[in-house]
């Protein structure tokens, strides 16, 4: 940050009970000490009823500028600094210690971070203790029974290894004695639960800022030094019985707002039952001492005393009973919001096994709940994971659906997916997933299960709850295929009129994607290129997610079509077997997807045609001409390419057509049959951003490939030398490249040899790697995050500024056209400032 930056005001609130020096200290240190702008530095100072004459002291000795709150009762550390949030005027929030000295750069490091990662909501600073020596912050963890606890907290800085306090990491929570939170995030949640008065309010805080797609960063750089001073002992004579119950009651009620509730039914019963173990370890009570072991007769009449730390931990669960029906409110809240699992957040609570105390019998029943309960295993449940295409899923996949599926088939090794089509076709093979057909109506509760969902095509149309502002699902959109440039070739036919309406509509249905998605797949640079160019033109690289990623690929990866890493075995009659006029020692040409719009199957029966007068054994087969998806209506060109071949009198001698899709089970029979793959495609932008899914069962049979120049996967075959690649619609170029695969043995076993890396390249867990990589960690994208809002604002021009702006465009425009370009560019600023003006009065007015 250089002193020029734009840098975001920060509003630092102290709260003060009963400690008035320590305070006043604290913020004299803050108005004089600290290196970042003092006019940007909001400084509040919240006196929580202290009743002791606190205020008048600081509020005679406040620093200028900064403003003293009182508040009507002791809010506790929680609730104080809500009052103090509700009167920031800061977009950074940073909470201090009243017995805290804050670091020169306390501040401003962690502003840094703020501004360079705008995914983190909150910062946590270092702490240490008021000498330096020792540590009070410097990470968190969270045991499984809900105790937050600071890791480290007393060890001397010097026996700590450089990579617990030294290094930048992401943490579940910061200390509350310094903390920074971003003012729209915090507002967003609510501030801190008042409800935990003052312990585990930044756990709390923490733990939701977490579920929610936020991250919580501790920055070694920001520093502040904590003198402790046992508030609680100065003005509770039973303090350690009272200390004990709110850590009890406010950890169960962590737990109870905040796991999900697969974890919760695991988690919750346990817990309980280990808090009444450690209130008799505490009081080192056991049923014996009470008599109540013995079968026969009445129990001993003598009283026990019960210690005050025994009967605190029996009297928060009653408390937690009590609180239960605000708690309900508060944890649908929260789990209606979170976007994480609380697999996402294990490593995060670092060791949630941790016992905590030291108490011999207590650590006894510790170790038989996490068995008896299978606590282990309770935070390690895989993440939920819905992918819905629009295609059949049958024996008979086109591409979108084989897609689909081997995207349901990587995930699965390390989540629960499911795999849904809204097609009403769907008899597939079997699967290690569950798979099935949903309408439009039957979406909600299967998008209610998932974490995240995975979407091709028209689906998000037919899941308004995804569009839903409020809604809070991980969506990933596989953006593979740009429909709207196939529509148009697919639509030539149209009229005029239908072809417009259906570009529009079918554009809107990608717009909607790429402003709703959190992560999107495209299949190479190319489109990677296109795809971008969009989400810039509808606004979605923003500031927060270009300085999240400069380079964007957290937001926008390339994840091409695949192929099976399982090379292909033939396991029946493929070409062979089944076409009539087909011999052994014929040379097959093979085309393996479907006859499209876009394609050139023309030229290509013209080239065989030219071919097979020198070449009578050259033969050209295609793989399927009715689509498998019955919604898909059969294209003027599979027609026309029928004809042309009637018309040369190639069919059944040298074209031959295999009307029905082959089983995609049963594909590798008839590529195993073929000599080379072939694609050919007209010259136009369909084609610039098209990715040949079909090319790649070529390269996964090793089949040397003929493909017309001009898309992504030209450029592979002709960079790898997998094949030959030939102009648009030149039939000579195309007959003398399929001559040469069929014919030039040594050539077409070059391309067979170099396939074999290429292929592995294109193995579908190499190419779903980028997918993969994100299922592992998902967070909504930057930009969607909840109370994301910038961290500075431009200041209005006033006065001599915007004097000195106006004659700057005068003296422009006259540059630019003379007079009656300045005439023209007033006239307009005119209009513009008239229009607002009606329409300011016609909101008055309604």
């Amino acid at each position: 940050m250089t002193q020029g930056d734009a840098l975001p005001t920060v509003s630092v609130i102290v709260v003060n009970f009963r400690r008035p020096d320590d305070t006043i200290a604290c913020l004299h240190a803050l108005g004089e000490q600290l290196d970042y702008p003092s006019e940007l530095l909001d400084i509040i100072c919240v006196d929580n009823d202290s009743g002791d004459g606190s205020a008048e002291r600081i509020k005679a000795r406040l620093p200028a500028g900064a403003r003293l709150l009182s508040a009507p009762r002791n809010l506790g550390f929680a609730g104080g600094c809500n009052l103090g949030a509700k009167q920031a005027k800061g977009s950074v929030l940073a909470l201090l210690n009243n017995d805290a000295r804050p670091d020169r750069d306390w501040v401003r490091a962690a502003v840094a971070e703020l501004r360079t990662d705008p995914t983190v909501a909150a910062v946590a600073s270092k702490v240490l203790d008021w000498d330096g020596a020792r540590v009070d912050f410097v990470d968190g963890g969270l045991t499984w029974f809900g105790m937050g606890y600071k890791r480290h907290a007393e060890t001397p800085i010097a026996e700590l290894p450089s990579a617990e306090h030294d290094q930048a990491k992401d943490v579940l929570f910061g200390s509350g004695s310094a903390l920074f939170v971003r003012a729209g995030a915090f507002a967003e949640l609510g501030g801190f639960d008042e409800r935990f008065f003052m312990f585990y309010e930044d756990v709390d805080l923490g733990w939701r800022l977490n579920l929610r797609g936020w991250r919580v960063r501790y920055v070694p750089e920001s520093v502040t030094y904590h003198r402790h001073h046992a508030t609680m002992s100065d003005v509770d004579s039973a303090a350690s019985g009272r200390e004990t119950f709110l850590l009890e009651r406010n950890a169960l009620a962590a737990l109870y707002k905040n796991l999900g509730q697969d974890t919760l039914d695991k988690v919750l019963p346990s817990a309980l039952a280990l808090t009444i173990r450690r209130a008799t370890a505490r009081g080192e009570l056991d049923a014996r001492q009470l008599d109540l072991e013995r079968h026969t007769g009445a129990p001993d009449s003598t009283p026990v005393e019960l210690p005050r730390e025994a009967l605190a931990g029996v009297l928060a669960i009653d408390q937690f009973v009590q609180q239960l029906p605000d708690l309900r409110e508060a944890r649908d809240v929260e789990q209606a919001a979170r976007t994480r699992t609380d697999a996402d957040l294990l490593p995060l609570l670092r060791n949630a096994l941790e016992p905590a105390y030291p108490l011999p019998r207590y650590l006894e029943g510790h170790d038989i709940l996490v068995e008896a309960f299978g606590i282990a295993e309770a935070f390690g449940s895989r993440r939920k994971v819905l992918v819905i295409t629009g295609d059949a899923l049958t024996q008979r996949m086109a591409g979108p659906a084989i897609r689909a599926w081997n995207i349901a088939e990587v995930l699965s090794a390390e989540h629960e997916v499911q795999l849904l089509t809204v097609n009403p076709s769907c008899a597939p093979q079997p699967a290690a997933f569950p798979v099935r057909a949903a309408a439009r109506r039957e979406l909600d509760a299967p998008i209610e299960w998932a974490d995240i969902v995975l979407l091709q095509g028209h689906v998000l149309e037919m899941a308004p709850a995804l569009k839903a502002e409020h809604s809070n699902k991980i969506v990933i959109c596989d953006l593979y295929d740009p429909m709207h440039l196939e529509l148009l070739e697919q639509g030539k036919g149209a009229p005029e009129d239908r072809r417009h309406a259906d570009l529009i509509g079918v554009t809107k249905v990608i717009d909607a994607q790429l402003e709703r998605g959190d992560f999107f797949l495209c299949a190479s640079e190319r489109q990677r290129h296109f795809w971008l160019g969009h989400l810039a033109a509808l606004g979605r690289i923003t500031p927060q997610l270009y300085d999240a990623d400069p380079s964007m690929q957290s937001l926008l990866a390339v994840a091409p079509f695949g192929l099976s890493s399982t090379p292909p075995a033939q396991t029946g009659p493929g070409i062979r077997g089944n076409i009539d006029g087909i011999t052994d020692t014929d040379h097959l040409v093979l085309w393996a997807g479907g006859v499209y719009s876009w394609f050139d199957p023309l030229t290509l029966v013209r080239a065989i045609g030219k071919l097979g007068a020198r070449r009578p054994d050259a033969k050209l087969v295609f793989l399927g001409m009715r689509h498998p998806n019955p919604e898909v209506a059969t294209m003027d060109i599979g027609t026309r390419t029928r004809e042309l071949a009637d018309s040369l009198g190639l069919t059944g001698k040298q074209v031959f057509f295999n009307e029905n899709w082959v089983p995609y089970a049963e594909r590798q029979n008839w590529l195993l049959d073929a000599d080379c793959g072939v694609t050919t495609h007209f010259e136009h932008v369909e084609t610039t951003f098209a990715f040949r899914t079909r090319v790649l069962d070529y390269l996964w049979a090793g089949l040397p490939i003929v493909t017309t120049d001009g898309d992504a996967f030209a450029e592979v075959v002709a960079r790898e030398r997998l094949g030959v690649v030939v102009p648009a619609e030149d039939a000579d170029a195309l007959a003398a490249a399929l001559e040469k695969v069929l014919y030039d043995t040594e050539f077409a076993n070059g391309c067979r040899e170099r396939m074999v890396a290429v292929a592995e390249r294109y193995a579908w867990p190499a190419a779903l790697a980028p997918l993969v990589e994100f299922c592992r960690n998902p967070r909504p994208a930057a930009d969607r995050l909840p109370g994301v809002t910038p961290l500075t604002a431009s200041k209005p021009l006033r006065g001599k500024e915007m004097l000195r702006r106006d004659i700057a465009l005068v003296r422009e425009y006259l540059g630019d056209g003379g007079p009656r370009e300045l005439a023209r560019r007033v006239g307009g600023r005119l209009r513009k400032l008239g229009g607002r003006t009606l329409r300011a009065r016609g909101r008055a007015d309604g």
